[in-house]
């Protein structure tokens, strides 16, 4: 992630690079001649262990420079891709459920198509319209010094000023969507094709093959619109005048192609290359996308050159933002209906796990996701126009606007409120634990501080509100689209019926605009210092690592897939370093970075020979493998995926966490509780079954270990002699710097003896490969530098 140093990343006071492409970087600790060095030596029962430390960065994926801030303004587009990978699975040997995945597929496809229809007409909305046709009108006197009163009088000279702009923005998101990350040539003779069948987590993180044709398909939907929305709107062209209604008419059947491509492109990640995909791929194939694109930008320089003169007034403007708002609002009412049965269908995957493993919202979080998307989105483009237009100092808005302005106005009411509400309800809550002892709601609390109880107390204030943002994150953005929900519902049931807002709105009015304005301000503000101030870029770290680590399914406008280029190359890495036959290696990975090593590990246990596999380890912290991406992504990273991983690791994955930690927790473990003073619970086996464990054992720095779980105590104990030793909460942060860490390297190294007794495989070794994953939050947060890395 962004701001992550080399030295950072393997804990080292220098850093040399030893191998990959700039982009993707392998280090390693180097000595003051800059050569590299080897780690620190591994400390375990049997002895000390030589070890090497490897770290990979792939924060130049994310961050980094204008370009990359740039697709903060795209963030409505991600998450509408990110709600396609939210979507229930499709429950096996179901017709019905196949049937509505590949609606639900669709819908969110021509959603996000619409979302690059509104960004586009909204730009135009500003440039066409409040510019080129209001402000730019002869006589007006608006921006004189920048427009000559004679140009203005020009046939083309207002319409093109129009066009360009739009031009120029519909260039931008065809270069964003045409980046991608290479994959370095050793990675690809090494990893194999991913099993379609397979149920490893992230098993079907894959290139998507049609990510070229959708492109090719929003693009020119984008231009034709335009076209559509300078020459009248969707009733029909404003002008009798031939070249206008064929440019018009060309540019609706643009529109109808591009549609009906991106509604039949259901084919996901090419596993059915034999059936209708097939043929619809090769319809779509380069020529066609050629054929298409030159087709909108035709429609555009047609549009200037039929339209001729401007009017006094864009007919076109209103409507056809009326047009894809409603088709948006519809859309996601329908997702909202056929995703419930398909939710319902899907149940009996998770019927029978513990309630705190069960996917949020009963596995229907796509929904509300697309909701925020499409409202983002909309209230986005409205901000900027609201912006804009005191900066003019005259022309109108559309009249839909004004509706958008109260459903924003009614939202952040409501918002307001519901944040009140939830800030009392919290603190009412918090006041009621601190009155009951701690053991009743962490069980963990009393047994890792025990005998002190200044640091129980001192950690215990931080582990409830960690655990309240734990259990309560999705409930956030239920509550956003919920509020954002009611204000549409609002603003729709006016418009419908044509009632003009009372003046008892008007203050609604103006908290909307305010709303809308400052929400266009801030992601430009932030855009504008992200690029030039890579501290404060580190504010969209966590938003960048998670939206980009999905692939372009359902919208190709948004940031490149990292996940594409890290996981295959880490596993490469991993393969070369296994070749030597008396080494082993530890896949370690803190907070974002922890997914990416347990793919990674999850491709190496379905290709490496047992041999191989039986020297391979994995250590998580900070982890959210159990907490949210089981529950946000059900089809992807299903909890039965990991319990699948856990057994063929046999043991060897180990997990720290920290109940002081917001954003990571327990991995292997769950429904834990006190009993007889000892803690117990329900967790991975290492023959891959799930069931009860053995009672938790207290490691020689007071760290609880149950299962693969190794609770920390927060503050440490200590100091240790010959430790590292940090004091105060460390909550996210420090987990390298834990005395615990080395043990949990041994354990999955095989080097130590897990806490069941089961002793460790005898292999001969020279020594160690430990290869780790970090992922960095943002700055503000305090959070410390992160990546995923080879040690």
């Amino acid at each position: 992630m962004q701001g992550t140093t080399p030295e950072a990343l393997v804990d080292a006071v220098a850093a040399v690079e030893v191998a990959g492409d700039g982009i993707g970087r392998l280090v390693r600790p180097a000595d003051r001649l800059c050569r590299p060095a080897p780690g620190p030596v591994l400390q375990t029962a049997g002895g000390a262990t030589p070890r090497t430390v490897e770290g990979y960065i792939w924060g130049g994926m994310t961050s980094g420079g204008l370009a990359k801030a740039t697709w903060a303004l795209l963030f409505p587009f991600s998450l509408a891709n990110v709600a396609h990978w939210m979507l229930p699975p499709v429950a096996p040997g179901s017709r019905a459920a196949r049937v509505l995945g590949a609606a639900l597929r669709t819908l969110l496809r021509l959603a996000a198509l619409l979302l690059t229809v509104l960004f586009v007409t909204q730009v135009a909305v500003i440039s066409l319209d409040l510019v080129a046709t209001q402000c730019l009108a002869p006589g007006t006197g608006c921006l004189v010094d920048a427009v000559p009163e004679w140009s203005r009088r020009l046939p083309f000279t207002r319409v093109l000023i129009g066009l360009v702009p739009v031009a120029l923005v519909v260039l931008v998101l065809h270069r964003v969507s045409t980046v991608e990350w290479s994959v370095a040539a050793s990675a690809r003779r090494v990893n194999h094709p991913v099993d379609r069948r397979s149920t490893m987590p992230g098993a079907h993180v894959v290139a998507d093959p049609d990510t070229p044709t959708l492109r090719a398909l929003h693009i020119t939907a984008a231009l034709a619109a335009v076209a559509v929305l300078t020459l009248g709107g969707p009733g029909g062209p404003d002008s009798a005048e031939a070249p206008a209604r064929l440019v018009w008419a060309a540019s609706a059947v643009l529109i109808g192609l591009c549609v009906v491509g991106v509604a039949l492109h259901d084919d996901p990640p090419g596993q059915a290359p034999s059936r209708a995909g097939r043929w619809l791929r090769d319809g779509y194939g380069a020529v066609t996308r050629a054929v298409l694109l030159t087709g909108g930008w035709f429609a555009l320089i047609g549009t200037a050159a039929a339209r001729g003169p401007m009017p006094a007034v864009l007919v076109g403007t209103n409507a056809t933002l009326q047009v894809v708002g409603v088709l948006l609002v519809v859309l996601a009412a329908l997702v909202a209906v056929l995703i419930v049965p398909a939710a319902v269908l899907a149940r009996p995957a998770w019927s029978g796990q513990a309630r705190e493993l069960r996917p949020w919202a009963g596995g229907v979080m796509a929904a509300p996701m697309l909701v925020v998307a499409g409202l983002l989105g909309g209230g986005f483009g409205a901000g900027v126009a609201y912006a804009v237009h005191p900066l003019i100092g005259m022309g109108e808005l559309p009249s839909g606007y004004h509706y958008l302005v109260l459903l924003w106005g009614a939202a952040a009411a409501l918002g307001l409120l519901a944040a009140v509400a939830v800030l009392a309800s919290a603190g009412a809550l918090r006041w009621l634990s601190s009155r009951r002892r701690p053991g009743g709601w962490a069980p963990e609390l009393p047994l890792l501080h025990e005998g002190r109880p200044e640091d129980r107390d001192r950690a215990m204030s931080a582990w409830w509100w960690a655990r309240f943002e734990r259990r309560h994150t999705h409930h956030v953005l239920l509550l956003a689209a919920g509020v954002l929900t009611a204000g549409a519902l609002v603003s729709l049931a006016l418009r419908v019926n044509r009632v003009e807002p009372p003046a008892w709105l008007d203050p609604l009015h103006g908290v909307g605009v305010f709303a809308m304005a400052a929400l266009a301000v801030a992601l430009l503000r932030l855009v504008y210092l992200a690029a030039r101030r890579p501290d404060a870029g580190r504010r969209l770290g966590i938003l960048s690592d998670l939206a980009s680590f999905w692939p372009r399914e359902a919208h190709p406008v948004v940031p490149p897939c990292y996940a594409l280029k890290v996981v295959p190359e880490v596993v490469a890495r991993v393969v070369e370093h296994l070749a030597e036959p008396n080494t082993r290696v530890v896949l370690t990975g803190h907070s974002q970075g922890s997914l990416l090593v347990a793919v990674a590990a999850a491709r190496l246990a379905e290709q490496l020979p047992r041999a191989d596999l039986d020297r391979l380890g994995l250590v998580t912290a900070g982890s959210q493998l159990q907490w949210a991406y089981p529950r946000a992504f059900p089809a992807v990273v299903p909890h039965s995926s990991l319990t699948e991983l856990a057994g063929e690791l046999g043991g060897r994955w180990r997990a720290l966490c920290r109940g002081t930690d917001p954003l990571g927790g327990a991995v292997t473990t769950w429904r834990r509780q006190v009993y007889d003073g000892t803690l117990i619970g329900v967790g991975y086996r290492p023959d891959g079954t799930e069931g009860a464990l053995a009672p938790a054992q207290r490691g020689p720095t007071g760290a609880l270990v149950l299962g693969g779980d190794h609770w920390l105590p927060d503050p440490q104990r200590g100091p240790f002699p010959g430790r590292r030793w940090r004091p105060g909460v460390s909550g996210h942060t420090d987990y390298t710097r834990d005395p615990e860490w080395d043990r949990a390297v041994a354990m999955a190294a095989g080097l130590e003896p897990l806490p069941s007794g089961a002793p460790p495989e005898r292999v001969e070794r020279s020594g160690q490969d430990e290869r780790s994953g970090q992922d960095e939050p943002p700055a503000a947060s305090g959070l410390p530098p992160a990546e995923p890395a080879l040690t």
